[in-house]
Parts: C-alpha cells; sequence; structure tokens
C-alpha cells in the first residue's frame, strides 16, 4: 500500500483570496454563512476544516465550485514565474 500523505486531515483553502477578490469581510461572509466571524479567520488559517456541509454553502456563497475553495493538497502559488 502508499505510504500516507503527512498532512492528512489538513483542509487547504482560498478563502482569503476569493474574499479580498470580491471585498468581502470576515465577518459579511461569517453573518451570510450564518457562522461566528471567528470561525472564517480559524478556516482560513487552516485551524478548522469545515463540515461538508460549510464547504459547500461557502462554495455556493462565492458561486464556484467547492474544489476551487477547498483541496487536500496545497494550492499552486497565483502569480508564480512561469
Amino acid at each position: 500500500m502508499p505510504a500516507e500523505k503527512k498532512d492528512e486531515g489538513n483542509v487547504h483553502n482560498r478563502i482569503p483570496m476569493l474574499r479580498a477578490e470580491r471585498g468581502v469581510s470576515r465577518r459579511d461572509l461569517a453573518t451570510a454563512l450564518g457562522v461566528h466571524y471567528q470561525t472564517i479567520g480559524y478556516l482560513e488559517r487552516g485551524e478548522y476544516s469545515p463540515s461538508l456541509h460549510l464547504a459547500l454553502r461557502i462554495a455556493a456563497y462565492f458561486e464556484v465550485p467547492v474544489e476551487v475553495v477547498f483541496s487536500l493538497d496545497p494550492f499552486p502559488r497565483i502569480g508564480s514565474s512561469s
């Protein structure tokens, strides 16, 4: 069997990037989702993994597929030289 990834359990996300693109504060996003604004901070820092229900609601809020927001692998850096 292949070895397990060392960062198993970590869920990477693009919430800060999506918020910045749309000019949405943590508090505004939290209010729209019905969660505490600190929950958004925990998600962004990777200190908390969302439930499937919350992950789908976040993706729906930003009108993107859930895999655009969340990944089990780190996202590539945007703007790195080709």
